[in-house]
Order: C-alpha cells, then sequence, then structure tokens
C-alpha cells in the first residue's frame, strides 16, 4: 500500500501516543479556579473538533458545568468571564478556531489552548493563557491531525482533573492505554478482526450506527476515517434516534440497498437496556436490505477506554480497505488548506 506520510505507522501508534502525551506534555501557566468557572466550550474543526466530541462523551456526564462543542466561526453570545474556552488546533491555524476564540477572549472569557503555534499559540501567547504545545509536526510528510487525536485529547483530559472536572481522570487515561495496547495485536495480522470486517465492507458503502454520545463518537470517527483514509462514502445514524425516523426508510429498495450498503453497529457497556432492544429491533429490519450487518464489542474499563477502543478499530479497517484498492490513506488532496492559513 502507497503510504506518502506514514500514517498507518501513527495509527497503529496511538497508545503509545496517548502515553507519551500523558507523561510528556504539560500546561504552561496556571488553569483557572475551578470556582470561576460556569461553563466549558471546546473548539475545533476536523480532528480537533472531533475530539471536542470525545471530551463531552467522556467527561462531560462527570462536569460539574455544562460543556458545549462549537466548530464554526462565530460563538454563542453567552460567552462571558466565567466561561472556560479550551481552543484546540494542532496547526494553531484553524480560521474557525482562531477566529472563534478571539471572539471569545474579547468577551473576556479564560483561554486554554492545545496547540502546535500558529495564530492560536499566539493568541494564548498575547492574553498569557495556559497552554499545552504540542511537537510541531513539521517538513512534507508531516502526519495529519487525525492521526494525532491522542496527543489533542490527553491534555484536555488531564487539565480537566486538575480542575475537579473528571475525577480519577489519569486511571481512566491509564486504562485506555492498557485496552489500545490488547487491542492493538488483536488488529495485526492476516486474521485480524480490522482485516476480516474490511473484507466484509469491501465494494459496500458502510452506514455506521451507535448509541448515545459515546457511540455517536465513535461512529462519526468511524465515518471519518473511510471517508479520508479510504476515500469511500459513509454514513452515520445514532440510537435511539434512529428507531424514532430513519428505520422506516428500510421498508423500500431492498433490492437496491443490499447492494451497495453494509452496517456496522458500535455497541458499549453503558447502552441502557432499552437500546439494548432497539438494536435488536434495528438489526430485524435491516439483515435482508443491506449487505451485511456487522457488530463490533467496545472492550476495556470505562468510558474513554472503551470508546477509543471502537475507534482504534475503525481506524484500523479504514487502513485495511485503503491497503485493498492500493489507495495512500495520509492525503486528502480533495480537502484544500484554507487561503486564510487552514489546518487543524
Amino acid at each position: 500500500m502507497p503510504d506518502s506520510l506514514g500514517f498507518g505507522e501513527a495509527t497503529l501508534g496511538l497508545p503509545d501516543q496517548m502515553e507519551a502525551a500523558f507523561r510528556r506534555l504539560t500546561v504552561t501557566g496556571p488553569l483557572p479556579d475551578h470556582d470561576g468557572i460556569a461553563n466549558v466550550m471546546v473548539l475545533g474543526t476536523g480532528a480537533a473538533g472531533w475530539v471536542g466530541d470525545l471530551l463531552a462523551a467522556v467527561a462531560g456526564p462527570f462536569m460539574p458545568v455544562p460543556l458545549l462543542v462549537h466548530k464554526g466561526f462565530a460563538p454563542p453570545s453567552f460567552v462571558d468571564p466565567s466561561t472556560l474556552v479550551v481552543a484546540i488546533s494542532a496547526s494553531g491555524d484553524a480560521p474557525e478556531t482562531v477566529a472563534s476564540a478571539t471572539t471569545c477572549v474579547e468577551a473576556g472569557a479564560q483561554l486554554f489552548a492545545v496547540t502546535s503555534g500558529g495564530a492560536l499559540g499566539a493568541l494564548a501567547d498575547r492574553t498569557e493563557s495556559p497552554t499545552v504545545f504540542l511537537p510541531v509536526a513539521d517538513g512534507p510528510t508531516h502526519v495529519p491531525p487525525r492521526a494525532r487525536v491522542g496527543a489533542l485529547t490527553v491534555p484536555v483530559l488531564t487539565a480537566f482533573e486538575r480542575l475537579g472536572f473528571f475525577p480519577g481522570g489519569a486511571d481512566w487515561i491509564r486504562a485506555a492505554i492498557d485496552q489500545l495496547r490488547i487491542r492493538r495485536g488483536e488488529l495485526t495480522g492476516d486474521s485480524s478482526l480490522a482485516r476480516h470486517l474490511a473484507g466484509e465492507l469491501a465494494g459496500t458503502m458502510p452506514l455506521v450506527y451507535g448509541a448515545g454520545a459515546l457511540g455517536r463518537a465513535a461512529a462519526v470517527r468511524w465515518k471519518d476515517q473511510i471517508n479520508q483514509s479510504a476515500k469511500s462514502p459513509a454514513w452515520v445514524g445514532v440510537l435511539p434516534d434512529v428507531v424514532h425516523g430513519e428505520l422506516a426508510g428500510w421498508g423500500q429498495h431492498g433490492d437496491v440497498t443490499r447492494q451497495v450498503l453494509s452496517l456496522v453497529t458500535l455497541r458499549h457497556d453503558d447502552e441502557p437496556p432499552e437500546v439494548v432492544e432497539q438494536f435488536a429491533q434495528v438489526e430485524t429490519w435491516t439483515e435482508e436490505v443491506v449487505a451485511g450487518v456487522h457488530t463490533v464489542q467496545a472492550a476495556g474499563e470505562g468510558t474513554l477506554a472503551q470508546l477509543m477502543d471502537l475507534v482504534y478499530v475503525g481506524d484500523l479497517v479504514a487502513l485495511e480497505l485503503a491497503e485493498r484498492f492500493g489507495i495512500d490513506p495520509g492525503p486528502t488532496p480533495v480537502i484544500m488548506p484554507s487561503p486564510v492559513g487552514g489546518g487543524q
């Protein structure tokens, strides 16, 4: 398989990347006082925006204040000095993130940045805001930000623990790293789960279903990686919404959909019993109208471990799909850099 950016190696190295971030990345400057924070807003686009979804799924339920993920240019008007703005951009030049962070700072918000520099790093320096500076991925073959989600995620979770927003965060991070190392052994080799799933999905367009915030974040990551690594269409559905709308759409055209669509269901331990029953309903209604229904069960202790486990499987499936068709998984030439700086 052509791999001009070393994307496959970087993807396989996710557990090592998370451990390195856990051990080596530190915050420059003190974090704001816990009692002065009334809400948290995470800014990011692309892979950094997905990290916001992960934070909402993993840390959000434990936090004593609301957490909102924002991926656009103009932040909501509630931002004020009681808002902690977590701005994530590997390059530091994602125009949406820089614009929103600047507006938030002008409104008096407290900024915490995760970046390698760029305009966001300059803003953080100018405002003397606490910052985690990532190693610069420079050169003509630097790995895309979507292969750096561990480095983008761990510093924020660590900061949330220090703020009292994510109790036991260090233990949950260690559990996720341990699970990824276990899963890595299962995802390599000729008989790996990833290779088997890629063989089942090849030639079809995957529809990925998950449940709740955890399942949604995992499904979106699968979709994004299949889109960008395998250069293939893919779609996402989230339960319980699926059974209140989309499920009705399987009533016709089964002769067409079974030729072009495969269904992947991503399962985890946080599903309530009602959702378990809904997944059974989904399989009953779709098994005759898709090429196949494939289930991936999360493993690991805790929400973070289970989400990262599902992510890792999806990342490797996308790589296997790329390899089957001789596609270079790293570059995404159709995603053009922004004329005002670009980057994620």
